[in-house]
């Protein structure tokens, strides 16, 4: 350990925490996702995490493997950099976790499990004929309490800690900015090129209280411009045309067949793809998505979507980290109002 803080491997000072470890995965830069041999390195934190039993079980099961096939970004897999998966993101909250609370065996549970619920395509079809990622979610995990009563967790401790109803590191009060979110805004920013450093010197400047993330006034800035280049992206035409692109030909699916929805919601996106690919309602305009997105159109709301496809954006995600114990507020930034719409028309 060098007396700045970091290992000969640039890794943060992890105070010692039996749970986050050096190990020679980062100087081999293998990055696997199994827990082979019991430890997971996640290369954007450069943490190391010694997995519990229960953690290495979980990563063997389908509702956690599932995660690797469903892109974290959405439909926006298609037209940006942003191709990493939910899988990722749920490792790199659980290595947050490990650092900052490495003897919450259920919060770090809670980490791992906590985007079981996702739809294919993450938020690009929530709210379709009621599915809702969040009553999947606690679903899946209820449906999972004989193997974690079997490592003495509880399923609903479980999603107590996701929740707020016990507390953990992994929930903040309104306002405030939590681990998920965090990890979220970096590994998003990472894709498209905002960060100005890397996440192992923001990491080293944080703490986290009652669940909330706090910091110095300058890092609090810099993550909330994160949060606001999180939601201009969304906003754009680089992530809504795809995802309102594929949320219309899901709707297209789903209003044929009452029973389309809850099948749905088990599938990957790679088998949405292919369902997509072979319906006659969505062959067509899913083979062009696909194969030429460019070809597409998008225009603002004007109550008119006869020859496309209506998209619409309700919430966006602006929490802010503490500083002196109170979330800062956003920088001046113009912001995209709410709710936002817009209009994905196919080629003709």
């Amino acid at each position: 350990m060098t007396a700045s803080g970091y290992d000969t491997h640039g890794s943060p000072d992890t105070h010692g925490s039996p749970d986050t470890l050096d190990t020679s995965a980062t100087t081999t830069g293998i990055a696997g996702i199994l827990g082979r041999g019991g430890r997971y390195h996640d290369p954007m934190w450069t943490l190391d995490v010694r997995l519990t039993p229960l953690e290495q079980r979980l990563l063997r099961t389908w509702p956690v493997r599932r995660l690797q096939f469903v892109a974290h970004a959405g439909a926006a897999v298609l037209t940006t950099n942003q191709t990493y998966s939910r899988l990722e993101h749920s490792l790199g909250l659980l290595a947050l976790v490990a650092h900052f609370a490495p003897g919450d065996h259920v919060a770090r549970a809670a980490a791992l499990l906590h985007d079981v619920g996702h739809l294919p395509f993450s938020h690009t079809f929530e709210g379709l004929a009621g599915l809702d990622h969040h009553r999947l979610g606690a679903r899946r995990i209820r449906d999972m309490a004989p193997l974690l009563a079997e490592y003495d967790v509880d399923a609903e401790a479980v999603l107590a800690a996701e929740s707020g109803a016990r507390p953990s590191v992994l929930h903040a009060p309104a306002g405030a900015l939590k681990l998920d979110h965090l990890e979220s805004f970096l590994r998003s920013g990472r894709a498209h090129g905002r960060l100005t450093e890397n996440p192992p010197r923001t990491l080293a400047r944080l703490r986290v209280e009652n669940g909330a993330v706090h910091t110095d006034r300058a890092t609090a800035g810099y993550l909330a411009q994160l949060a606001i280049g999180e939601a201009t992206y969304l906003c754009s035409w680089d992530a809504a045309l795809a995802n309102g692109a594929v949320r219309g030909m899901v709707d297209d699916l789903i209003a044929a067949d009452d029973s389309a929805a809850a099948r749905i919601a088990t599938l990957t996106d790679d088998e949405l793809w292919a369902e997509l690919l072979t319906d006659p309602r969505t062959s067509a305009r899913a083979r062009s998505l696909r194969h030429d997105p460019l070809a597409w159109d998008m225009r603002p709301a004007d109550g008119n979507d006869h020859d496309g496809y209506a998209y619409r954006i309700t919430k966006l995600y602006l929490d802010t980290a503490c500083v002196d114990g109170y979330p800062i507020g956003l920088p001046n930034h113009p912001l995209p109002q709410l709710p936002w719409e817009c209009v994905v028309t196919p080629p003709v």
